[in-house]
């Protein structure tokens, strides 16, 4: 496996592209005051995801970067081993499909009638035997300091993304100690993060060593998710599930939410949290990324 260079000047390896046409788009309403007004939206548009031969899924997304979101949904779902050969993987626009091809063969037929749905967004899934899967999981030990958690989340929240020029999307971030690496959006936070196992899984980028942030809720699949990615640490501006609390525990995740300016909370791994930082020392969220959080009801996204 390969590992990463901190990027230069602190520069994202992959940041929100808000000013991308085929992201939003301008619509016109009527506001409380019975004013014009015109905001933009995010876009959502269907993309169909095949395996060899064989139709997986569709899923709903904003449509970036959808080699990624593929393959990492295949590996997430286990339908992608970790030694697993890509052979090529295609996108066609004007057919709205992805096809991963392998060298080994593949029928995921009867996995797929197992099928169940989740309470993510979109069409986040996860099958009746996925629970299997953790049964083999070690994470490897890690730390997380304080003053790393503040680092980020001040630079994710000052990071210009398609949450802050239009809302009605979620956000994961992949990071390393306080430097944040990878972003991606969409409309599922588990999308969001099956964009960076896409990307991590085709570039053989070890995860040993990183964090997860998410817009989201820490839910069960989230944490499943982080934990077959070899992710040790996983953190939320919003709330926890009881389910997904259990889960992380069991398997040795560090799971950390509610981060909001000075304030986070740990319900799983509190000893591999490094207390390095003074909360008073801190500065508070921005008063515009304060707002948007209470518009888009994030502590329930």
């Amino acid at each position: 496996m390969s590992d990463l260079a901190t990027p230069p000047d602190g520069a994202f390896l992959i940041a929100p592209d808000p000013a991308d046409p085929r992201l939003t788009r301008a619509v016109a309403g009527v506001d409380h005051d019975s004013r014009a007004v015109e905001i933009r939206v995010v876009e959502e548009r269907p993309l169909t995801i095949f395996l060899n031969g064989q139709e997986i899924v569709t899923a709903m997304t904003i449509g970036d970067h959808p080699r990624l979101l593929a393959v990492g949904y295949l590996r997430n779902q286990a339908m992608l081993r970790a030694d697993d050969v890509v052979t090529s993987v295609d996108y066609d626009d004007e057919l709205e499909t992805v096809v991963v091809r392998t060298e080994r063969a593949t029928n995921y037929e009867e996995k797929l009638k197992k099928k169940t749905r989740t309470s993510g967004c979109a069409v986040g899934t996860v099958f009746g035997d996925m629970m299997e899967t953790l049964e083999g999981v070690t994470l490897p030990p890690t730390t997380v300091r304080a003053s790393h958690l503040y680092a980020l989340a001040r630079r994710i929240n000052t990071q210009p993304s398609l949450y802050l020029e239009a809302g009605a999307i979620h956000g994961c971030v992949l990071c390393r100690g306080d430097a944040p690496l990878v972003y991606m959006e969409d409309v599922g936070r588990h999308n969001a993060v099956d964009k960076i196992a896409g990307w991590a899984f085709l570039n053989g980028v070890e995860l040993g060593d990183k964090l997860l942030y998410t817009t989201g809720r820490l839910t069960s699949e989230m944490v499943i998710k982080t934990a077959l990615m070899g992710c040790p640490a996983l953190a939320s501006r919003s709330g926890f599930t009881g389910w997904g609390v259990e889960i992380a525990r069991e398997v040795g995740l560090t799971l950390i939410g509610r981060m909001r300016g000075r304030r986070f909370v740990c319900l799983s791994g509190p000893e591999r949290v490094v207390w390095d930082a003074d909360p008073d020392a801190v500065a508070d969220e921005s008063p515009r990324h304060r707002r948007k959080s209470a518009q888009e009801g994030f502590d329930d996204g």
